[in-house]
């Protein structure tokens, strides 16, 4: 199927694939090295690569990998855009900064978080304020990460979550998963923990971003990400509200289906310290337009069993063990869907998503 020899079976692999697709279309690609290594002893690294002119005042910016192994996605849809020399149609004064492996460490390793268990896509906050709270979070947190991860501790801390939801009437279900998902910054082992400084990742994008983007006047951001919805489907979701002008742009440029998570439309809930959040505080001086390209993969359940088996995993078990290998499986299957038709449904949607904002950079929309 077209575009799914781009996809890969490892951090490793996607790695050498990108940096051989780079090198085919005339491009060289800056490597930005981890302090870690992968499993393997392998080196960790993010790479960035630049097409297009160099004083480009409009940039399209592609950035796969902010949750770690939800990489195979951004990457894959990277290498394809590459062979497919979509390059080679790029306005004037357009550039493409394709941003590969933003959190090299969670792509290697086979985890949505990164070196430090921080979800990286909740990290964009000011550490020198007070930090967000999340009390729904904070009661749930010995529930969601318990200390065993046995049949009988799975049985009870599903009948505790039920019941936690139960005694929140009708909205206990979208109360659950916005105190899960939002955002967390006081268990540092527990799911979507913020963290208490800048990651690496963060740094690196930001050093990045100054590099590439200083004279950018319009820039466009697509951040690519799984496991939410139908699968094989791509949610264009923004996380500004339907009434904002960033809103109304990549309305304009990506079509009417873009949804938004401070607006309650998307399937993904209103976050604290999120990375196109950020990406935008990074572009004070540029017209700021950016979408998450959501591709689901498994029912949202099965999703969220992984995060907490991997959570458990690496506080209180051993990765390497054989337990370890099937729970490493399932976290993978969550965000990483290993067939034809679900690449080349990511390709396909992919490349119609990078057409459509280099076309929106072009347009003077007014919004």
């Amino acid at each position: 199927m077209i575009g799914a020899d781009s996809f890969s079976s490892s951090y490793s692999e996607a790695r050498e694939k990108f940096q051989e697709a780079v090198v085919a279309a005339g491009g060289g690609a800056e490597s930005f090295k981890h302090p870690g290594s992968g499993p393997s002893g392998e080196e960790l690294a993010t790479d960035a690569a630049w097409f297009g002119p160099s004083e480009a005042s409009r940039v399209l910016v592609l950035i796969s990998g902010t949750h770690g192994v939800e990489g195979y996605c951004g990457s894959g849809a990277q290498i394809d855009w590459l062979r497919r020399e979509e390059f080679k149609l790029l306005p004037a004064d357009t550039g493409v900064l394709i941003i590969h492996a933003i959190n090299p460490h969670g792509f290697a390793w086979t985890r949505r978080v990164n070196e430090d268990n921080v979800d990286v896509n909740r990290n964009w906050v000011d550490f020198s304020a007070p930090l967000p709270s999340n009390p729904g979070y904070v009661e749930l947190a010995e529930i969601l990460c318990p200390t065993e991860w046995t049949v009988e501790a799975q049985e009870a801390t599903a009948r505790d979550i039920a019941t936690w939801q139960g005694s929140r009437g009708p909205r206990g279900a979208a109360d659950f998963r916005q105190a899960v998902t939002g955002g967390q910054y006081t268990h540092p082992l527990g799911l979507f923990f913020g963290g208490s400084g800048p990651s690496w990742s963060r740094r690196t994008q930001t050093a990045i971003f100054q590099k590439y983007l200083a004279r950018a006047k319009r820039v466009g951001v697509i951040d690519y990400h799984t496991g939410l919805g139908p699968c094989g489907y791509a949610e264009r979701l923004t996380v500004f509200p339907s009434e904002g002008p960033e809103f109304k742009r990549a309305s304009t440029w990506f079509g009417t289906a873009v949804t938004s998570t401070k607006s309650g439309t998307a399937a993904s809930k209103d976050v604290t310290g999120d990375s196109i959040g950020g990406s935008a505080a990074l572009l004070p001086h540029a017209e700021f337009t950016g979408i998450g390209f959501e591709v689901g993969t498994v029912p949202t359940p099965r999703v969220l069993q992984a995060l907490r088996a991997d959570a458990w995993l690496h506080a209180h078990g051993n990765p390497r063990s054989e337990q370890g290998r099937q729970l490493k499986a399932e976290i993978r299957a969550a965000f990483y869907c290993e067939t034809d038709w679900w690449k080349g449904m990511v390709a396909g949607q992919s490349l119609l998503s990078c057409r459509q904002a280099i076309a929106g950079l072009a347009l003077q929309t007014g919004v």
